[in-house]
């Protein structure tokens, strides 16, 4: 007589092997959460350059077979032994920094984002291209259950990356902002909450991107190889592209700032030392802190910010990032599964 067994639950995942490849679609089983750990239903996973970088092989460091993306928003299905701040239920938001040591240097003096031995989310560890997926639950962050999934996703690293960026790039009103996706339309509002007047910088020709600038309330609209109207107090990098910091220090005044806000930038081509004297500043921004959530998702509450996103089908992931590597998208791919 044979018996029937109980069929272990499964889960569906896109899954990268090998850099330069298309993801695959695969089932596995659910994974359980360990003891710091939340399992989520994922509701959506928003589309991020990073993952382009990932799949490309620009970033090498991936734990290949890997599930990419970490803009994540999901329901908590189960929970571990040692959590208590989040229950079943709850809606929780995952970022690229999936967790951190707790003990190098770095993390004992608030500095988290620049852990020695840290895991990222879609890259060392899986992410949210999948219907669900384990994350830790110290660097989860509570979202209202009531707003819009989809909406949210960007939020998690576009609007994450372009908080730390628009800090780091000081209190100076006039703002420039090199590279106008998904990044650049949420810090942009952000901006414009603050009371910023904000420059536009889009590729040459690219009249949709700049149609978009515009749409979000652009002081001043145009490519990447015009001078704004007036010299700027700050810049922000978004686009990939080396050449474009010598663009942006050319474009800001004395004392001025330039903010290269991507994990990933094609090589800087030399430039005269003049553009860089009278206290200019090129810095970079890595990764994120819990702080930095938590006073990002406070203020996109406050202000009211709105994500323009594209949905796609989980099996549709690699298309999504295909648009996004020809420059098809104004605003933000979101998978849903």
């Amino acid at each position: 007589m044979t018996q029937n067994r109980a069929q272990a639950p499964v889960m569906r995942a896109m899954v990268l092997h090998r850099p330069k490849t298309r993801l695959r679609l695969e089932t596995r089983p659910v994974p359980s959460p360990g003891a710091c750990e939340v399992l989520l239903r994922v509701e959506a996973c928003g589309v991020c350059r990073t993952d382009l970088h990932v799949v490309d092989g620009e970033l090498s460091e991936a734990d290949l077979p890997v599930v990419p993306g970490h803009e994540i928003v999901g329901v908590v299905e189960a929970v571990g032994s040692q959590v208590e701040a989040i229950k079943p239920g709850e809606r929780v938001g995952v970022p690229w920094l999936g967790a951190t040591c707790g003990s190098c240097e770095f993390c004992r003096s608030g500095r988290e984002n620049l852990c020695d031995r840290p895991l990222f989310t879609g890259y060392t560890r899986d992410g949210g291209y999948a219907s669900h997926v384990v994350a830790d639950a110290r660097f989860s962050f509570p979202l209202d259950r009531d707003a819009d999934a989809v909406s949210l996703a960007p939020l998690l690293c576009a609007g994450l990356i372009g908080w730390r960026s628009l800090v780091k790039a000081g209190d100076g009103k006039r703002l420039g902002i090199f590279g106008f996706g998904a990044a650049a339309h949420i810090v942009a509002q952000v901006a414009a909450w603050q009371g910023r007047e904000v420059y536009a910088f889009t590729r040459p020709g690219d009249d949709k991107a700049q149609a978009f600038a515009r749409e979000l309330g652009a002081a001043w609209v145009g490519g990447s190889d015009e001078a704004p109207p007036q010299r700027l107090d700050a810049a922000i990098i978004f686009a990939p592209v080396g050449s474009l910091v010598p663009a942006a220090l050319r474009a800001v005044r004395k004392g001025g700032r330039v903010v290269c806000g991507g994990i990933h930038m094609s090589d800087i081509p030399s430039f005269p030392y003049a553009l860089l004297w009278e206290e200019r500043e090129v810095l970079s921004v890595a990764n994120l802190t819990r702080l930095d959530g938590i006073d990002f998702l406070a203020a996109a509450r406050q202000a009211a910010i709105h994500t323009q996103t594209v949905p796609y089908p989980l099996e549709a992931a690699n298309d999504a990032l295909e648009d996004l590597r020809s420059g098809r998208l104004t605003g933000a791919a979101v998978v849903v599964p």
